[in-house]
Formats: C-alpha cells, structure tokens, sequence
C-alpha cells in the first residue's frame, strides 16, 4: 500500500512539474536566471534530530563515518539581480549510500546507516556561500520501470525571497537520461542542475561539486 501511494505521489509530481517551470528565465544582461524548482518528493524530513548541522558524514555521538562516497556541495545562492544573499538558510535531505531515506513512508527494504545524518542546514555566508559534506546517495526504484538517479534535495528560506526547493544530480549517473522528473526540465535547466564533482588539485581525495542557486527576490 505504501508502494502504492508513494508511486501515485511521484506520478502526479511529474505531471504537475510543468507548472514550476513557467515563471523562469529572464534575459537581461543584469539579471541571473533562476534556478528551477523541483518537486519536493514525499521524503522531506519529519523527524526532528539532534544532529543538524552542514557535515551529513558524522553523527553527534559516533564514533564511525558515514558509509559511501565522501563529496562536498558548495556554491553561492544569489538573487536574480546576481547579488549574494547572505544569512540564507539552506537545507539538504538525501537517501544514504543504500537509497534509503530516513522517512517512515520509505517503503525501501534497503537498510539504513545509522552513522549518515540523512538531512542537514547551514546558513549563507556574506558573500552568499554555503557548503554540506554529504555522501554520494544510492539509487531507489520509484516505480518498477524508473530508477531515480543519485540526487540530493535542497531548500532555500531567506526573509524577502521566493522559497526555493530544488534538486541536484551527478553528471556521471547513467539514470539521469531516463529520470522523469529531472527530464521534465528543459535543457538549459538540466544542464543548471547537473553537477560535476571532481577532485581539486592539490587538496584531499574528496569530490567537490559546485551549485550555485538563484532565488527570486519579492518586490
């Protein structure tokens, strides 16, 4: 039953996306375009955790990592006159290396690691940046014949703007092509949510992978 009502969730997700879409790009040499919305999906956090601050790898209390591979999300959220916004609370939630989100409608059977922290926060910096330390999330069958990709969900408040929530994919996942929410964008828009982590030169052996997110400022 849970299968059930999670599939007639994302069915009609996908089918009502299209009208997130419609307020979107504009052309001045002025103006940054914004980033698209994205459906929520019927996993945002419900449980309230101790733990919630912008590193997803280690939980308060533990002795051991998060299992996966390590990457960073970073980037700057600016408003559509590309002005940094500062002081601009962004969140993440994401499935484990598993697929499996810490949600009790997940009808997943994957099992989850009880060292990931599964959603975190973090406020912008004056300069409008941000940064999660997270693991690469594992895929998940959403029907039988859709495979989600790996992709991380965000969300962007800030008093005085349009609340923002997104989605971010791995420009290396095979199952980008095919995913119906991510192919319901355009192609400007896949490309502004598809993010290459890589190593940096000279530094650890993490991926870092930038977004930058626009937000729409209210008149």
């Amino acid at each position: 039953m849970k299968d059930l009502s999670r599939r007639k969730y994302l069915k009609n997700s996908v089918l009502s996306i299209g009208s997130l879409f419609l307020v979107n790009k504009t052309t001045s040499a002025s103006s940054c375009s914004l980033t698209p919305s994205q459906t929520e999906g019927p996993f945002y956090p419900v449980f309230e955790q101790f733990d919630k601050d912008s590193d997803l790898t280690r939980v308060a209390g533990r002795t051991l990592g998060a299992r996966g591979e390590v990457v960073v999300l970073m980037g700057v959220v600016s408003d559509n006159n590309c002005r940094p916004v500062k002081n601009a609370l962004v969140e993440i939630w994401q499935a484990c290396d598993t697929g499996k989100y810490n949600h009790p409608g997940d009808p997943n059977p994957a099992e989850l690691d009880p060292n990931f922290q599964y959603w975190g926060r973090t406020l912008t910096n004056d300069k409008g940046e941000y940064s999660f330390k997270t693991v690469r999330p594992g895929h998940y069958h959403a029907t039988a014949n859709w495979v989600r990709p790996a992709h991380i969900h965000l969300k962007v408040h800030r008093r005085g703007y349009e609340e923002l929530t997104t989605q971010v994919y791995f420009s290396d996942d095979k199952y980008n092509k095919n995913d119906r929410i991510l192919q319901s964008l355009s192609k400007e828009e896949r490309e502004s949510v598809i993010v290459n982590f890589k190593k940096k030169p000279f530094s650890n052996d993490l991926k870092y992978g930038k977004f930058d997110i626009t937000v729409s400022s209210i008149s």
